[in-house]
């Protein structure tokens, strides 16, 4: 990965934006994209949407989601002490005893660390049962309401303290690559395409919202109404210990096994098709996963807009999902644009997405 891309893929994991807060990814993403794209733009829910070759006649649209999970500030108690509520679905033993960053009054960060009763006052039965996260508060040191109320408000967002960092093999780890990493993917997917001559106006949009119900995804998909849709998500790597029989479900994903590809209900099947030959022509190596039902991703809402809209899923292997320290493989992702550019290439107005 060049080291424009990797600063950027950088800058956005390191944004403070839970669903419902994106302006932090949102003015990063913007400003990578003005630079590739023919226009840019965000809509009154918070979607950036950046448009490649505009004026093609076939409308392809790439979603991938810049939200993250949080907590938003629920009540300020007398003491001083905030008590948070969870945006998006969160493990509650991970929350305990980190630091957070919290944008205060004014959109300057104030650090905190989230607190519980330690063990040791803790009766036996309690130390059997993992804490809520109602049962946990952040602690800015404050002296009071009062002093707390100088830097934070009810309603300001919060996250885990984690950043980007790369580990060994082209590997890296941070807080939000579910789903960053997607919203990076199709950016880099149309900056290769602002290269290229083809047939299709490609619109590249982060999507907000995705954590608490693929909100973004609805409204610029009906905004757009395009012909086909790819949304790009994190998905589970399975190579990992104590995974057991959780493999037989989810399938074996690995990390450096390249983009994965749902086959399912919610995936058109002549577009899934033209994914999976472009892969294989393009030497790109793919991953199949099968979803039974809708696939809880972006594609799930592009697949229903309007009268329908030919929809694929492609994913990029994750470990430790919904954790501070989601780890990938920068080839994977890099793999996951480069297949995507590829895709659109060998899209024409003749091409047929009819299922049968």
């Amino acid at each position: 990965m060049n080291k424009t891309s990797k600063q950027f893929l950088e800058n956005m994991i390191n944004a403070i934006s839970p669903s419902g807060y994106e302006n932090c990814a949102a003015a990063v993403w913007k400003s990578y994209a003005e630079k590739y794209a023919d226009t840019v733009e965000t809509d009154v829910h918070g979607n950036s949407h950046a448009v490649f070759n505009k004026g093609g006649k076939v409308k392809v649209m790439f979603a991938g989601h810049y939200d993250e999970i949080g907590f938003l500030i629920s009540n300020i108690d007398d003491k001083g002490f905030l008590w948070i509520a969870p945006i998006g679905g969160w493990d509650p033993q991970i929350a305990q005893g980190q630091r957070v960053h919290i944008i205060g009054n004014g959109g300057k960060t104030v650090s905190g660390v989230v607190g519980k009763i330690a063990i040791h006052l803790q009766e036996p039965e309690q130390r059997k049962k993992v804490s809520e996260i109602k049962d946990l508060w952040v602690d800015i040191g404050a002296k009071d309401k009062k002093d707390a109320e100088k830097l934070v408000s009810i309603g300001d967002p919060l996250v885990i303290q984690y950043g980007f960092e790369e580990l060994l093999n082209d590997r890296a780890v941070g807080r939000a690559f579910d789903d960053r990493a997607g919203a990076f993917a199709i950016l880099e997917a149309g900056r290769l395409l602002a290269k290229e001559t083809t047939q299709c106006e490609v619109h590249v949009v982060a999507t907000v919202q995705e954590e608490i119900g693929l909100r973004g995804a609805r409204t610029a998909a009906f905004g757009i109404e395009p012909d086909i849709g790819i949304a790009v998500d994190v998905t589970f790597a399975t190579d990992h210990p104590n995974i057991g029989s959780v493999v037989n479900q989810e399938g074996l994903v690995k990390i450096d096994g390249g983009p994965v590809v749902t086959r399912g209900p919610n995936i058109n099947p002549k577009l899934f098709d033209l994914i999976v030959k472009t892969a294989q022509t393009e030497k790109i190596p793919v991953q199949i996963v099968a979803e039974a039902r809708g696939t809880g991703t972006d594609a799930n809402a592009i697949q229903l807009n309007r009268a329908g809209v030919a929809t694929a899923l492609v994913s990029i292997p994750l470990r430790h999902m919904h954790s501070p320290c989601e780890l990938i493989s920068l080839k994977d992702l890099e793999a996951v644009s480069k297949l995507l550019a590829a895709v659109v290439k060998k899209i024409t107005p003749r091409t047929n997405f009819i299922p049968f």
